[in-house]
């Protein structure tokens, strides 16, 4: 990554020795502050975190997953903080639906974000886990104001789910609050206390879990007292594909990360550093290798206890040369998937002065998630469950304690075996895809991390279309149509590209402490602040 150049169309990047990113500036701060509190970065992201509760309740709750990749100023190391399926949830439970519900209590898995923060904070944090909840808790009773991107995204969510369990609590007045409106909300602040005080424990062995069950058991749900106490969070090894002369690193399956490491891998064998910057030529071949990653990551990845595919397998060059092979570099195709030997969503990212660096994710899943609200404790719950298939045998299919095939992923860069960058972009099914966006504007077009940031996306939605940023040039457009493609244009203000953060490690010389340079995605309300 050349970062010698530090111009951006939106921002400019924000360089300091210890940084923070988010996607909302009030959680930002909160990181911030907690760097001023002597915390390191694990710190700073967890009470970004947090604060990301309150502040950005769209995107994530205190019922949803979390995954991380840090480095710990020696080595990597990777958290899964996904949970599991409810015992109750056999196939037979839904063998009169044709697919998994989208909403409601059905889609509600044991949330594991929870114990991830008591577990990231526990290992490598600094500040007592109490001190992470001040900011957000004095959110959550003064109140705030909401902003507009925020009010937008509200107020579908009471359309889509105003009818779900307890989701009145999140429009006290028969709606959403309008732009600018101050929005508090005291039951989550006192949840948020209780948490802190027992280090998360009451939300799977005590109080809170009492009143999720006991909820959960007057809706008819299935959510027991012994699913939520089973929740634990996993320590996993990062798996890596090396691209030019950068490495990135995902979380294993059951996450989506393996997509981004297969479109990567299948690129290295097409003349993909031949086509020039910003070309129909090179966003062709780029959409090629993504739809490929992803006819695999559908048909093989799931919990890796039931998957008969093995990341390696899947990460194996001779398979990846030979799924590039499909590829015809001037026409867009279609692809099914391949059989290799067998052998939205909140992201933020933050780094420290003494060379620590983590990649951070948690999400309801969709907006609200399930829309279910435990009455009084201002906890939504996540809709994870929507994930899983009903297929008969297949590696995502639903079952008891089963984790589902896991859209949210954090990302991270190193070279020659050091850190690098911290990065993710966060929504749905475009993380995947904006991981492979990401790595190609820095490592290949040398983009520091805000114009890399800030660089026009395309994006393949849910059902297989191709879509694109308003900003790509008309030329480019009209040239993928001659291709074989049918790109649909959004305007600029589109929240479907994503939203992504960036922190990159600066150059340094022999005897100097290290620094950084951030970038936040102009598509959200996010900023990176520097302590």
């Amino acid at each position: 990554m050349d970062l010698a150049s530090f111009d951006s169309i939106h921002r400019k990047p924000v360089m300091a020795r210890n940084l923070i990113a988010t996607s909302q500036p009030l959680a930002s701060q909160a990181g911030a502050a907690a760097f001023a509190r002597g915390g390191n970065a694990i710190d700073a992201v967890l009470a970004a975190a947090i604060t990301l509760t309150v502040v950005e309740p769209v995107m994530n709750g205190i019922g949803g997953d979390a995954f991380a990749i840090l480095w710990d100023g020696k080595q990597l190391h990777g958290m899964n903080g996904c949970g599991r399926a409810p015992a109750g949830w056999t196939p037979e439970r839904f063998k009169s639906l044709k697919a998994m519900p989208k909403q409601g209590w059905e889609t509600v898995t044991v949330p594991g974000q929870v114990a991830a923060w008591a577990d990231l904070s526990e290992r490598f944090g600094a500040l007592p886990f109490e001190d992470l909840f001040v900011d957000a808790i004095r959110h959550a009773m003064d109140g705030f104001p909401v902003s507009p991107v925020i009010a937008k995204q509200w107020h579908q969510a009471t359309i889509d789910l105003g009818h779900e369990p307890g989701f009145a609590a999140f429009m006290p007045q028969g709606r959403a609050p309008k732009a600018g409106e101050i929005w508090r909300f005291a039951d989550q602040a006192v949840t948020l206390r209780e948490i802190a005080r027992t280090r998360g424990r009451s939300f799977y062995e005590g109080r809170l879990a009492q009143q999720i069950t006991a909820f959960a058991k007057e809706c008819g749900a299935s959510l027991t007292l012994d699913d939520l106490a089973g929740q634990q969070t996993q320590w996993v090894q990062p798996i890596g594909q090396t691209y030019h002369d950068v490495t990135v690193h995902e979380i294993p399956p059951n996450g989506q990360g393996i997509a981004a490491l297969i479109a990567l891998g299948i690129l290295k064998h097409l003349p993909y550093e031949q086509t020039k910057p910003g070309s129909a030529e090179r966003a062709h071949l780029e959409i090629e290798v993504m739809r490929l990653a992803f006819a695999d990551l559908y048909a093989h990845v799931g919990d890796p206890d039931h998957m008969r595919m093995s990341s390696e397998d899947l990460l194996n060059d001779a398979y990846l040369k030979q799924r590039a092979s499909l590829v015809d570099p001037n026409k867009a195709g279609q692809y099914p998937s391949g059989q290799p030997g067998s052998g939205g969503t909140v992201y933020l990212c933050a780094a420290d002065a003494q060379g620590r660096m983590i990649s951070y994710i948690q999400s309801n899943f969709k907006g609200f998630g399930s829309g279910v609200v435990v009455p009084g404790t201002g906890i939504s719950l996540h809709n994870r469950g929507m994930a899983f298939s009903l297929e008969p045998g297949h590696p995502n299919q639903v079952a008891p304690g089963k984790r589902p095939l896991h859209s949210i992923i954090p990302a991270f860069m190193t070279r020659d075996g050091k850190p690098l960058m911290a990065f993710g972009v966060m929504g749905g099914n475009m993380q995947a895809q904006g991981h492979l966006q990401v790595t190609l504007r820095c490592a290949v077009e040398g983009l520091n991390p805000q114009a890399a940031s800030d660089a026009p996306r395309w994006r393949i939605n849910d059902v297989g279309e191709l879509i694109m940023e308003a900003e790509w040039p008309a030329s480019v457009i009209e040239q993928l149509k001659t291709m074989g493609h049918n790109p649909k244009v959004q305007p600029n203000n589109s929240i479907d590209f994503g939203s992504a953060q960036l922190i990159a490690q600066l150059p340094s010389h022999a005897g100097e402490t290290v620094a950084y340079v951030g970038g936040s995605d102009t598509r959200r309300d996010g900023q990176v602040i520097g302590y």
